[in-house]
């Protein structure tokens, strides 16, 4: 348990609670961020394009200056292929269309709401996680 960090990750939830209760109460949006994604793509209302785009900016600008007070080496993992990344990361956005919203939207935002339908996806992405880190390195045999 070398990387057990419970004040920075306790922090972190909160700061996500209170970011996704305030886009709801402000602007009456759930913080799903595939949806809020493709909603850029998909909605031609420049005010939906406007407060869209400011959320994944917002996302990016605080990992960028969280990084920038606590830098950290990120070692990208040896023997992964660019083609095996590609389709890991179709596979999780057709997962989440599939599934109708990502783990924020269902995890975070749903099963605070008492959400029927996101309490069974998130026990789906976390049963299909435990049953995939188990295949792998148990079953396969991948590198620890």
């Amino acid at each position: 348990m070398e990387n057990f960090t419970p004040y920075a990750s306790s922090a972190g939830g909160v700061l996500i609670g209170i970011s996704a209760s305030l886009l709801m109460f402000l602007n009456g949006r759930v913080a799903g961020i595939s949806g809020i994604v493709a909603g850029l793509f998909t909605n031609p209302a420049m005010i939906e394009k406007a407060w869209r785009f400011a959320f994944i900016t917002g996302l990016i600008l605080g990992g960028l200056a969280y990084a920038s007070f606590n830098p950290v080496e990120i070692m990208p993992r040896e023997n992964m292929s660019t083609a095996i990344l590609i389709v890991g990361g179709l596979l999780v956005g057709f997962g989440t269309a599939m599934g109708g919203g990502c783990t924020s939207g269902h995890g975070v935002c749903g099963m605070s709401r008492f959400s029927l339908r996101s309490i069974l996806a998130t026990f789906t992405f976390l049963l299909s996680g435990i049953i995939t880190v188990y295949l792998v390195q148990h079953v396969i045999g991948g590198a620890s």
